[in-house]
């Protein structure tokens, strides 16, 4: 008689579950491992220019410092290793889609064909708005941000930023306006899940409006027009949102009344 006729039914099925569980773990680490060698392949042409990356990143700040000023680097190792960690960051921000594409590719087999028509195109819209949020953050926020703190010093305090906390404080903004801009994203899962419903949304537009304003306060100099380059866009996003999420809605009710009908 052979050993698998005396196991326990119980400790059978128990092992059968098991072997789906090895077998997404496994596929896990593989997703893992070909998501970290993507970020590896497009960081090793960046590390070497590295230095102009860093360059380049700083230049809205440089542009406003007064003449003859520089940025310094407090720290002896800091000209050598934060232009490469900052290229480092680079390429992990390039490789979003491919990681995005690894999560997908892992996730899809568990969902249903109604989850994968919203998932995929929330995949790609969200890593573009991303994109859009850091862009925005470069080319909008930071020369009004760096042109104000250079202006406001005070007479005899020359401006020479830190290398370093340079570059924590731009990746801050770039990662906040980036999630910021994903605002769509976020309204549609929330009504897509049920927490909220579009009319309730809506009703909430005088706060999020009043709130817009309060967050360009907080993240741009003390003016006017400053505050409203940051408001305006952070408002229309919540708009944009209501609006994909009432056709998600209207096409999630018309085919749920032709299941019903079949």
């Amino acid at each position: 008689m052979s050993l698998e006729s005396h196991l326990d039914p119980e400790d059978e099925e128990a092992r059968q579950k098991e072997q789906p569980l090895v077998e997404h773990l496994i596929e896990l680490r593989s997703r893992l491992l070909r998501a970290i060698i993507g970020v590896l392949v497009v960081f090793a042409p960046l590390a070497v220019f590295a230095e102009r990356l860093f360059t380049l990143l700083a230049e809205p700040l440089l542009r406003y410092l007064p003449k003859g000023g520089t940025m310094i680097a407090t720290d002896v190792t800091a000209p050598f290793f934060v232009p490469f960690k900052f290229a480092l960051l680079v390429a992990v921000v390039v490789c979003v889609p491919w990681v995005l594409y690894q999560i997908w590719a892992f996730i899809a087999p568990g969902l249903y064909r109604r989850e994968k028509r919203l998932v995929m195109p929330l995949l790609v819209s969200s890593t573009l708005l991303f994109y859009v949020g850091m862009a925005f953050a470069y080319f909008v926020v930071f020369p009004i941000v760096f042109r104000f703190m250079v202006n406001v010093a005070p007479t005899g305090v020359a401006v020479m930023t830190d290398m370093s906390k340079y570059l924590d404080f731009v990746m801050t903004l770039f990662v906040a306006f980036g999630v910021a801009f994903e605002t769509p994203i976020a309204i549609i899962l929330l009504v897509w899940m049920g927490f909220v419903t579009p009319d309730q949304l809506g009703k909430a537009r005088p706060y999020v409006f009043i709130c817009a304003f309060v967050i360009g306060m907080l993240l741009t100099p003390p003016d006017l027009f400053s505050q409203t380059m940051v408001a305006v866009p952070a408002y229309g996003l919540y708009e944009i949102g209501i609006f994909f999420a009432r056709r998600i809605v209207r096409k999630r009710d018309q085919e749920a009344a032709a299941e019903e009908e079949q």
